[in-house]
């Protein structure tokens, strides 16, 4: 892979918290190191800071949940050197918005990440417990009438905190760079994908969304249920429709940014199942959570090793059949028409290189991190993880 002679690079980052977040930061911290650029900003301002000559910079963002977050950052135009003094990291220069000395990116707080869903909870105690009928029909009817929650917590403060602190443009189309938010259809089986599309249009799998600002469609994607609750978007016709965390449907999204047009996607995703270790033992003594947080890192897990296991094998198939027309000395114009109908059938795109990054399975401080502690001393490590992770990941190429 010649990384240098690619003209369109997208970056993908997948949700998990904020720990995904500070491995993000650090992946992104590797990147810059060894010269990639974030473009980000109004139109303007990004075709006057990066020209479209410009090598190694990333012109097109997927983000879901905590991705999502990042991802809206580096689009609008911070550093990355912003996000780390968002997060409080005190590891960073100052927090400036590119071609703006002026404009500094607010700290993030609990606050921000945790605004309790009050309506909800005054559903958890209706009136009818505190009548006779409502005992009627024994625990599992009590249970039933009055366990609706539909979430601790909602993310209108991490909408309000883009919105009214981090956001310089919360329109899609005004951007200069592309930025694609992933969610979940609540009532349906669909993704969604938010981004800066001509019409909104829909199918039994997915469907595009052009109606919904940036603060909106990363509160949609950070909806991790049941901490947060479903989030609302309002169709232009009033129709109202939910949306829950961008990770639940699919995982990883790179195909997005092969769909539109980048030949490099560069994906970072924090997800690493624990592997036995002499030092910290077998999770089994762990607990429920650890147990639970090492089942769904599991199932995770394999689903992106599959993902990655059907690009490598599309690719294989593809130069198979090319090197077979060409060793048997087959027409050049049959041999363009068999790839062309690979091309279509299996949604082959053979000038698009993957770059994959996580922790490694060793990573034990990742993988016993809190997934929504905003700890310095935490944060500080993982965004370690993230950086040396990213390098490994990039030693083999000629950068």
């Amino acid at each position: 892979m010649q990384i240098r002679e690619k003209k369109k690079i997208g970056l993908v980052l997948s949700g998990g918290g904020i720990k995904a977040a500070a491995f993000h930061i650090g992946v992104c911290l590797a990147l810059q190191e060894k010269g990639f650029r974030f473009a980000g900003g109004p139109r303007d301002l990004v075709r006057h800071l990066y020209p479209d000559t410009d090598p190694l910079t990333v012109r097109l963002y997927v983000g879901s949940s905590a991705g999502a977050f990042v991802s809206a950052i580096l689009a609008s135009g911070y550093g990355v050197e912003s996000l780390i003094d968002s997060f409080q990291l005190g590891m960073g220069k100052s927090s400036r918005f590119a071609g703006r000395p002026d404009k500094k990116l607010q700290p993030l707080s609990y606050r921000h990440l945790f605004s309790v869903n009050g309506r909800s909870l005054l559903n958890y105690l209706p009136q009818s417990w505190l009548s006779t009928p409502g005992l009627v029909g024994g625990l599992e009817a009590l249970l039933k009438s009055g366990l609706k929650i539909n979430g601790l917590f909602t993310t209108k403060g991490i909408e309000h905190y883009l919105r009214k602190y981090a956001l310089v443009e919360n329109d899609f189309s005004r951007l200069g760079v592309e930025l694609y938010v992933v969610a979940t259809q609540l009532n349906h089986t669909r993704k969604a994908i938010f981004g800066p599309f001509s019409e909104s249009m829909k199918n039994s799998t997915t469907k595009h969304i052009n109606y919904s600002t940036i603060s909106e469609a990363v509160a949609c994607s950070t909806s991790l249920p049941p901490v947060y609750a479903p989030t609302k978007i309002t169709r232009p016709d009033g129709r109202e429709l939910y949306f829950y965390d961008g990770e639940i449907r699919e995982t990883l999204s790179s195909h997005i940014a092969a769909d539109q047009g980048c030949d490099l996607v560069i994906s970072s995703y924090s997800v690493q199942p624990y592997h036995y270790t002499e030092e910290v033992g077998s999770l089994h003594k762990f607990g429920i959570p650890v147990i639970i947080n090492q089942a769904l890192y599991q199932v995770i897990q394999q689903k992106i090793a599959k993902h990655i296991e059907w690009d490598q094998q599309q690719k294989e198939i593809y130069t198979v059949v090319d090197q077979f027309f060409k060793d048997e000395q087959l027409p050049d114009l049959l041999r363009k028409k068999i790839l062309a109908i690979l091309e279509k059938k299996i949604h082959m795109r053979p000038n698009v290189d993957y770059l994959y990054i996580h922790p490694r399975a060793q990573n034990k401080e990742m993988f016993f991190a809190d997934h929504f502690s905003l700890n310095p001393k935490t944060l500080e490590t993982i965004v370690r993880i993230g950086f040396k992770s990213a390098l490994i990941s990039l030693k083999s190429y000629n950068l």
